[in-house]
């Protein structure tokens, strides 16, 4: 009697492992749907600048990601702080981008913000935009050894300390003759 009472909780954990077990790949619904899902993100700032079919190679890379570490669809989307994982693996697979090629930059730093924060003018043409970013990728390059470098001071800029904004105007001060000046502003109460 003693060693059924041994045995019952090991048969349990494996009928409970390969008899009754979920699907462990996610199916074209679910792909689909998580597509979907990915679609809401469209406005983040490296994202938005993304042609359709860059977008769509995009989010493949990151629902087969987030499939690779939740095999089991159906527990992903119920788990507490799915919104937060997905964000997770968004960030990681731009990170990824950003390692293969530097002039993506252009998604990071669009050309609109560039002239809303007056550090291009409106107008260039697309050789014009082609050299300031490979000029800001060389800086960058140059600049940070790491790509965790990087990301770290983009995250830790501020307006007024900004590494980035200052590789940006040295660009356009090289390419258009532009003299960037930085104005420190001391409050004193």
């Amino acid at each position: 009697m003693k060693k059924i009472l041994l045995y019952l909780p090991v048969m349990l954990i494996l009928a409970a492992g390969f008899g009754c077990s979920e699907q462990r790949k996610w199916n074209r619904e679910q792909r689909k749907e998580m597509r979907e899902m990915l679609r809401d993100y469209r406005q983040m700032a490296y994202l938005n600048d993304l042609t359709d079919a860059e977008f769509i190679l995009f989010s493949d890379d990151v629902a087969t990601a987030l499939e690779g570490d939740y095999p089991v669809y159906a527990t992903f989307v119920t788990m507490p702080g799915v919104e937060d994982t997905v964000q997770l693996v968004i960030v990681e697979t731009v990170v990824e981008e950003l390692q293969a090629d530097a002039r993506n930059m252009r998604h990071i730093f669009p050309y609109e913000q560039l002239v809303a924060r007056k550090m291009l003018p409106a107008g260039l043409d697309h050789d014009q935009l082609h050299a300031f970013y490979n000029c800001l990728a060389g800086k960058v390059n140059s600049t940070f050894v790491t790509l965790d470098q990087f990301v770290n001071a983009v995250m830790a800029d501020t307006v007024n300390t900004s590494t980035m904004q200052r590789l940006e105007g040295q660009c356009a001060n090289d390419l258009f003759d532009w003299e960037i000046t930085e104005v420190e502003v001391i409050e004193t109460n």
